[in-house]
């Protein structure tokens, strides 16, 4: 049975191995895009990108697909470098060692992995001792990530890979990985390797939910590689993870402003003359991981508008030059040119140049830094503090104190200021119950990282002077033998953050960050990645829209029910119909919205008004409008909640004929009140009436006043069932004369109680119970306007 098993593995063996050997042997980049073999380095790109986008695995659902876009991927790779293709043209090539059949190392590294050293059968998919020793040294556990990578990409960016066992394709990038790794490593970009068999947990903390898959951190934040996996792609990835204001492009226009800023960042200023039109990737890396202590500029030297700037420092245009100005803007304080320039040369260029002469005290992260916590007798770090202002008057002392920190040779001393104005709690500690006011000098030195130090101030203030000077170094020159003369001892508060005004800026740049990769993650189908925010994006949509719909099938609801129930077939005699009572829904306003029914608002008010709606009409003089509209106002206001009634008023002045046309086609109602004129054949006086009219049916209901108040003037007109203001007929002329002003005062009670009794009828109106009277059609236009 053993020997069966054996011989089962080693016909399995073989197939594979014959398999393998086949298709790379059968493999020819020329064939696989298509193009001839003196094809151009244009047409080769454009029908890689073509045969990219056509192939690629999120795109293309064909089985064939991810093994097909590895090889498009591949034969650019070789086609693509004129070494490799010329080596594949002569010899059937793609490297040094061995031809192509058997040394091409997307394929190369897939057959070699099964070998006989070490056992008989040595699978490397499903051992850990199998997997590449390259990335060993790079491997990532979830606790090493968080507390180590994590904080480290705030100061340079990283580049993990996702792997795992038996996963062919990322054997296939393998060789393309091990190329952008030798590359970008170097230069200071972070390289990681998760493997999903053995760290699931970190896989899934960064999103990661397929292999392979590349990705990169900075600042914290994770982005996907969704390219062709070529190292060309690779680097520029991790460049476009850098943030885009890291250096700023210098040239004889505004060199002047780049260096004369060094006083509003507190920050030295480094210059970079370079011969490339591009700032190297280098560059921008440790801009980035020094972006707290110094600014960057870049010099083209190829572009005329830097001629100045080469002729004034005196540049070799043969090599890198790298200069570091402070607060001398003229002279730099520092220089190296190197044709080779390595990182480790920059990082200590840079270190040793990371602060001003007397640099501001601007936060408590500069003063960590610039006065540290003593450790060790001979680790001792005094500092000279100046506590100055920012006004003019205070520049003076401000110049000598610097000329002062630029003579200092002796690094146990540093040379620091502070304006009292930006950091007062500070200030109020170290010049406690004395009389002077800045500026001030005084000498410190911190003794725990809880704020405890001790301090002396140095006697007679700072103005400048020599005397002032020779004041100060004496006192140095004291420290450096007797420590004790610092008798004075404090616990200092945490420093404001005097950049904390930039917060909106900061915000605004990472906001169009988050929002560029969203859009990134949306051109390239990451969907998964984007799950939670798509989520939370609809869900947000979803109840909106959810709340409009049905609060719009509420209202919708609640309109039907306003509408009267009415049916053909239950009309009484008088033609009223029984309908519900809708009058009880509350009123949604709190005041009453009456239109005038002029020639403009009579079209749409009346003659088109939506089937199953009323307008209530209230019909008043110049002289009455007031009293009336407030009284009618008070009236209708429980009726305002339904939705189909709506309240105007017709001004009889401007409309005389309109009120009398109506009626006439309204036999019964004409009836009425030809009943009603006085034996002087004086027309009607229609003040108080109110018409309830149906435009789409075209028929309207009438109050007429009746009058209930107690005043004896109307006492017979309240007995015959109608108030009206007109003048009353039977009255004596000399009655007139002696009750004038009893009169004027009952006529206003008349027409203020002509409106008494509307409550009731609009109930009425609601239940459906009142009289209608019909017409053929409404008066025309020309009985609504003005007459002339």
């Amino acid at each position: 049975m053993a020997v069966r098993a054996m011989l089962v593995y080693l016909l399995v063996l073989l197939e594979l191995l014959v398999s393998v050997v086949g298709n790379a042997a059968q493999f020819d980049p020329y064939k696989t895009l298509g193009v001839t073999r003196s094809a151009s380095q244009t047409e080769i790109k454009k029908v890689y990108k073509r045969l990219a986008k056509e192939w690629h695995p999120d795109k293309n659902k064909n089985p064939e697909a991810e093994d097909m876009f590895i090889k498009i991927t591949k034969s650019y790779e070789i086609l693509s470098s004129e070494e490799k293709r010329a080596n594949y043209d002569r010899y059937g090539q793609t490297d040094d060692t061995q031809p192509y059949g058997h040394g091409h190392r997307g394929f190369r590294h897939f057959h070699d992995n099964f070998y006989f050293d070490e056992s008989f059968f040595n699978f490397p998919f499903n051992s850990k001792s199998g997997r590449d020793s390259a990335d060993s040294k790079y491997t990532l556990h979830f606790n090493q990530y968080i507390n180590d990578v994590l904080p480290e990409t705030f100061k340079r960016p990283y580049l993990i890979k996702i792997t795992s066992d038996w996963c062919f394709s990322c054997i296939h990038i393998e060789p393309v990985w091990k190329e952008a790794v030798q590359e970008l490593e170097p230069l200071g970009v972070g390289i990681g390797v998760v493997d999903v068999g053995y760290e699931r947990r970190l896989a899934n903390h960064l999103g990661a939910h397929r292999t392979p898959s590349i990705l990169g951190v900075i600042n914290g934040k994770v982005t996907f590689f969704h390219y062709a996996v070529v190292k060309e792609h690779l680097v520029q990835f991790v460049e476009d993870l850098l943030p885009q204001r890291l250096v700023e492009k210098v040239t004889d226009r505004n060199d002047r402003d780049f260096l004369k800023s060094w006083h509003d960042v507190n920050k030295p200023h480094v210059l970079l003359f370079d011969q490339v039109p591009v700032v190297p990737l280098l560059y921008k890396l440790t801009a980035f991981s020094y972006k707290d202590y110094v600014q960057f500029g870049y010099v083209d030297q190829g572009l005329s508008e830097t001629a100045d700037l080469l002729k004034q420092y005196n540049i070799n245009t043969y090599a890198p030059t790298m200069l570091v100005f402070k607060e001398n803007t003229d002279k730099p304080a520092d220089i190296i040119q190197a044709k080779g320039m390595k990182k480790q040369i920059i990082d200590e260029f840079i270190s040793n140049n990371k602060f001003l002469l007397a640099p501001r005290l601007v936060n408590q992260k500069v003063f960590d830094e610039l006065c540290p916590v003593k450790q060790f007798h001979r680790r001792r770090k005094y500092c000279v503090l100046l506590i100055t202002g920012d006004e003019d008057a205070f520049v003076p002392g401000n110049k000598a104190f610097l000329s002062l920190a630029s003579a200092n040779t002796n690094e146990v001393l540093r040379f620091t200021y502070v304006y009292q104005r930006q950091q007062q709690p500070l200030c109020s500690v170290l010049l406690k119950n004395r009389d002077s006011i800045p500026p001030q000098v005084v000498i410190l030195e911190r003794r725990n990282g809880a704020g405890k130090v001790i301090y002396k101030p140095v006697l007679g203030g700072w103005n400048g002077s020599e005397e002032d000077k020779h004041r100060l170094l004496e006192e140095l020159e004291h420290l450096q033998k007797d420590p004790s003369i610092l008798n004075h001892d404090a616990m200092l508060p945490e420093l404001n953050n005097e950049f904390a005004s930039m917060f909106l800026i900061r915000w605004i740049y990472t906001a169009y960050d988050y929002l560029s990769e969203i859009a990134d993650d949306l051109l390239h189908n990451n969907w998964r990645e984007m799950m939670p925010l798509l989520s939370l994006i609809f869900s947000a949509l979803f109840i909106l829209f959810g709340t409009v719909v049905i609060q719009a099938f509420s209202d919708s609801s609640e309109e039907k029910q306003t509408k009267p129930k009415t049916k053909e077939s239950t009309k009484t005699e008088n033609g009223s119909p029984n309908t519900t009572n809708t009058s009880s829904r509350p009123p949604k306003k709190n005041f009453v919205e009456v239109t005038e029914l002029t020639d403009i608002t009579y079209t749409s008010n009346l003659v088109k008004l939506r089937p199953g709606h009323i307008n209530v009409v209230l019909v008043l003089t110049d002289a009455t409008k007031n009293i009336l509209l407030s009284k009618f106002a008070k009236e209708v206001y429980s009726f305002t909640g339904s939705l189909t009634l709506h309240f105007s008023f017709l001004n009889v002045d401007k409309h005389s004929e309109w009120m009398s046309t109506l009626l006439e086609y309204a036999q019964d109602a004409m009836q009425i009140d030809m009943d009603e004129e006085d034996s002087g054949g004086r027309k009607m006086d229609y003040t108080g009436y109110v018409l309830a009219l149906n435009g789409h049916k075209k028929y309207l209901c009438l109050f007429k006043p009746v009058y209930t108040g107690e005043d004896p003037d109307s006492r017979s007109e309240e007995d015959a069932g109608t108030s009206t203001s007109r003048p009353r007929s039977g009255s004596k002329d000399e009655h007139q004369h002696r009750k004038s002003s009893a009169r004027s005062r009952s006529t206003t009670l008349q027409i203020h109680h002509k409106l008494d009794r509307l409550g009731l009828w609009m109930e009425r109106l609601m239940e459906g119970t009142l009289p209608r009277y019909y017409i053929p059609a409404w008066p025309g236009l020309d009985k609504i306007t003005v007459s002339k």
